[in-house]
């Protein structure tokens, strides 16, 4: 049912990660005008890092990049040479912020987005993706971590056997980002 995305396809995952997130407050909030710049200084972004690997659902209804960390290995790649519109300046504001969250003793599976297309919302897609790529990371016997967006992905994720990681991040317009962790079975992460 899951697969994993070619580089082929990687512009499929752009556009139904893209769409899954255009009314999603975090998103809304980092990129207030439009949700291309998600594309250009995000997703892209993601999809370029070494770790990167993609998977996509039969019919593109939904979709997840997820990186494959080596100890120490940053899950932010290199700082962009380009000059950043100032509607970029929250997000990396917000990976500023982030950055410290992540485990940096060991490696682990980091799961920086996942997102279902609206229509097809509440069918257990983003389970199916989650067991899905859990599974892959208890094989090479390595710990999760992700960020929640929302309350409604906390709780998906906590269904799935995470834990929040530490104190919730806050942002401005009362949001919160709580980093989240799955532990291996010998309990590292």
């Amino acid at each position: 049912m899951i697969r994993r995305a070619t580089s082929a396809e990687y512009e499929t995952v752009v556009n139904v990660l893209s769409d899954a997130f255009t009314t999603d407050p975090l998103t809304r909030w980092l990129f207030p005008d439009t949700i291309e710049l998600a594309t250009t200084f995000y997703f892209h972004p993601l999809l370029a890092h070494p770790a990167a690997e993609a998977d996509l659902t039969p019919g593109n209804t939904a979709a997840s990049i997820w990186l494959h960390l080596n100890r120490g290995q940053s899950a932010y790649g290199e700082p962009s040479k380009r000059p950043i519109p100032a509607a970029a300046h929250r997000l990396q504001a917000l990976g500023g912020a982030l950055a410290p969250r992540h485990p940096r003793d060991q490696a682990y599976i980091y799961l920086p987005c996942m997102g279902v297309a609206p229509a097809h919302r509440g069918t257990g897609l983003g389970s199916a993706m989650l067991r899905h790529r859990l599974a892959w990371a208890d094989s090479l016997g390595l710990g999760t971590y992700l960020e929640a967006s929302s309350p409604r992905s906390r709780a998906l994720y906590l269904r799935h056997g995470f834990h929040d990681h530490s104190e919730p991040i806050r942002l401005a317009d009362s949001l919160s980002i709580w980093p989240m962790s799955r532990p291996t079975a010998t309990g590292e992460l």
